[in-house]
This record gives structure tokens, sequence and C-alpha cells, in this order.
């Protein structure tokens, strides 16, 4: 961590979880839980391991993501046992000790051994159930009960509302991921410089490795833009760098940023949209209130662009004929954006309760990462797209519906490749909280 919460915000918080798990353990009918940091996994035939990623109900309990073979055991109302797993290794560095800022609130044994975990589990436990991902029945302390879906639901729906120590660790991760960004589009604005040297750029910025970051970074240039996961981050640089899309985040005590911004190298059309889908973004963003329904912000965000297209003059004819004939789906393709949280794409966003009662999914959007109602507290991205996508607008093309775009106005953007512009926004009243541009005006 960059910096460290104050420890009343973390006790807090632990009291939250600790709530929580009394709940989720009463609806499965157990009276005790075991939470595992999780193991290496090693490639096939090979004692390499890939990089190590923490359970997010683990890094729930205290802020630690770089233990593996370590558990929390939690029985109802009674201090909640870590154990914590410290190798005696000499071919690797041993995790950091349990620092006392937050071991304090366990009662904390250190094993040597992962087998060495099963002992410590309280005696006569009734029912125990376990969360997180086991390899084997061992790494599951030999309990039947592996992830009882009662339990998930609750536990998803608990943690859709952040906590302020853990509003803290986001506002955190988005400041760091600002700094980086910065970085990144200064990069670019040298105009010589490859995706990966960017890459590099952003990395360096703040000190980090891939393996730090939340989701592999996108750093695309030029038509690399409409590639929407785009991977490959070339180690050449284009002969002319004319946009520039980069979607990449940060963390604080496992806790994500996720943000992205599209830059243009020269005025005219592509940067004019670069203008608008920032003031369109910016719209739905002031939107983001406690009791507005996701879904219909999704929707909006359809009108918004459609009138951007009309405005712009890429789109012919009315606003309400793009969205009628589906282009602007073509345009944008994907969801406006997802929870956010331990997870980048986090839990809870398809369930309306804590029994795991589903929302229903918009019949033209069912990829739609978030189909609820807005609470307080909660933290959403916001993250509009435009692209030029060939496969989705050649379908336009071949239809009934061609003559609502104009085609030469698609060619010219075709070298630039997409936009999306990406915040990160708590849900707070009427007030929404923008943490990624607070991030950025702090810089």
């Amino acid at each position: 961590m960059a910096t460290q919460p104050e420890k009343a915000r973390y006790l807090q918080h632990l009291a939250r979880v600790r709530a929580s798990y009394d709940a989720a353990m009463d609806v499965a009918g157990a009276d005790t839980a075991v939470v595992f940091s999780g193991a290496l996994r090693y490639a096939f035939r090979d004692d390499h391991a890939y990089p190590f990623q923490v359970n997010a109900h683990f890094a729930w309990w205290l802020p630690v993501t770089d233990v593996p073979d370590s558990y929390v055991i939690y029985r109802a109302g009674e201090t909640p046992i870590l154990v914590y797993c410290l190798p005696d290794d000499f071919w690797h560095l041993p995790p950091a000790k349990p620092d006392p800022y937050w071991a304090d609130a366990f009662d904390v044994r250190i094993v040597s051994q992962p087998e060495d975990a099963r002992s410590h589990m309280p005696p006569q436990s009734r029912a125990p159930i376990f969360i997180g991902e086991a390899q084997t029945k061992a790494q599951a302390l030999g309990l039947e009960r592996l992830n009882p879906r009662a339990a998930l639901h609750y536990l998803d729906n608990a943690r859709t509302a952040k906590t302020d120590y853990e509003l803290d660790r986001m506002r955190e991760a988005s400041h760091i991921a600002a700094r980086a960004h910065t970085a990144a589009a200064e990069a670019f604005a040298a105009g010589d410089n490859s995706e990966y040297a960017i890459h590099q750029a952003y990395l360096s910025a703040i000190d980090y490795i891939d393996a730090d970051l939340p989701y592999p970074s996108i750093v695309g240039l030029n038509e690399h833009g409409a590639v929407l996961h785009y991977q490959a981050r070339d180690r050449k640089a284009p002969e002319v760098s004319r946009s520039f899309l980069i979607d990449a985040g940060a963390q604080s005590a496992g806790y994500a940023s996720d943000i992205t911004r599209t830059y243009s190298a020269e005025d005219g059309l592509f940067a004019d949209l670069i203008a608008g889908m920032d003031e369109l973004q910016q719209a739905v963003c002031g939107q983001v209130v406690a009791g507005a329904d996701y879904r219909e912000l999704h929707v909006d965000t359809h009108a918004r662009l459609a009138q951007l297209l009309t405005d712009s003059r890429v789109g012919k004819g009315s606003a309400e004929a793009l969205i009628e004939s589906g282009i602007t789906r073509a345009i944008l393709p994907h969801g406006l954006g997802h929870y956010l949280g331990l997870q980048v794409h986090d839990v809870g966003g398809h369930i309306a309760d804590d029994k795991g009662t589903p929302t229903e999914r918009p019949d033209s959007d069912p990829a739609l990462r978030l189909t609820r109602p807005l609470s307080d507290n909660e933290v959403v991205t916001i993250e509009p797209g435009l692209y030029i996508i060939d496969s989705l607008l050649d379908a336009v093309r071949n239809s009934e519906h061609k003559d609502l775009l104009d085609w030469n106005a698609i060619e010219a953007l075709r070298p630039f490749g997409g936009i999306r512009i990406e915040d990160n926004v708590r849900i707070n009243g009427d007030t929404p909280e923008n943490l990624t541009r607070n991030a950025f005006a702090r810089l």
C-alpha cells in the first residue's frame, strides 16, 4: 500500500465483515467459516508458478494480498483466527510478518507448512463452511461444505456497499493510477513511442510490475483502440501515432481502480468526438445517484450517443432511428460499466438482494454487468465508448439501415480506432463522488 489507512477505519470495516459472516453463516446453518487466501498454481508438468491472486473474500478480512496457503477461521461471535503461512524456504523471499496494524484484531497462528492449518480448526464446529478455491481436499481442510450458495449470495450482496476503509483504499488506487495515466499520456504525446514503451512508462511511474496491476492493461495506438480487450502491445512504434486508448488501473490493499482515457494527436473529427464523449460521460456520471437503476443509465447512454452521432453528422436521420436500428449498439457494443472493489468486475451486479434473487437483464443488452438500482457507498464504473469495429459495421452497411450512417465519416475515423472514457464513481446520495476526476485533480 502506498499509504496506510487509519486503524479505526479498518476496525470499523472488520466489524462489518464479521457481522456479514455472522449472518451468512446463519443462513447456511453453520457456526464457523474458513476463508482461504488461495494457493499457487503451477504450469503443467513444471515447477513454475503463475502470479498469485488472492481470494477476494480473504482480502475483505485483512489488507494482505501476497500470502498463499493462509486462512481466516471465524466462529460466530469470537475473535477470528488467522492461520498465517510463513514457509521455512531458503529458495524464495517469505511474506512479511503480520503487521500489528491489522494483526491485533486476530488470533494469529504462524505455520510453516500449509498442512499444519487443519490443527487450528475450532473443536466441535457445527457444519463449518469453506469459502474460496480449493485445488485439493487438503487445502479445504477436509471440509465438505465448499462455497454454499446461500452464504455466497449473502456475502456478494454485502460487499456491494463499501465501508469508509474500503473507500479510502479505492481513492488511493485511483490516485496511483492517475499518476501512471499522466505518464502514459506524456509518452504518447512524444509521438515516437510504441505501445510497449508507453506501457513501461505507465508501470515505471508508479514502480509497478505487470503482476501488481489489477488487470492486464489495454494500451492501443491507432486502429488498435477499436479492439475492446486489445492485448498485443506492439514493440514497434507505428509510422504515425494518430490516437491512443489506455484502459489501466492500480491497487491499494487489493482494492482496484479501473480508468480509461483516449487521446488524439491531431485536431479534426476524432478529436471533436473525444470531446463530445467526455461531455456525454460526465453527464452520465452526474446521474449516478442513490436509487438510479443502472439499466436505465445504460439505455440513456445510448440515447446520448445517438444524439452525438447526429450532431457530428456521423449519423444521419434521427437519434431515435439510430437506436431502433441497432446502430448505436454496433458502435457501442459493451455495457456501461460494472461494480468495482476487490474485484475489477466486482460481485453482486446481477442479484437483487442477499438471497440471490436474480435481476432482469435487458433483452437488448444481455451482457450488461450491472442490472440493479444503485445504493449509497457502492462504486461503479461509467465507461461509454464509440468504436469503428468492421465486423459490426459491415452488418450495418449490408442492411436496410445503411443510409443512417455517413460512410465517408466512418472511413475517416477507421484509422483512429475508437474512444472509451471511464471513471470510477461512488454513489453518495444525490451528489456522486467521482474518484477518478478527483484523483487527476489532486495531481
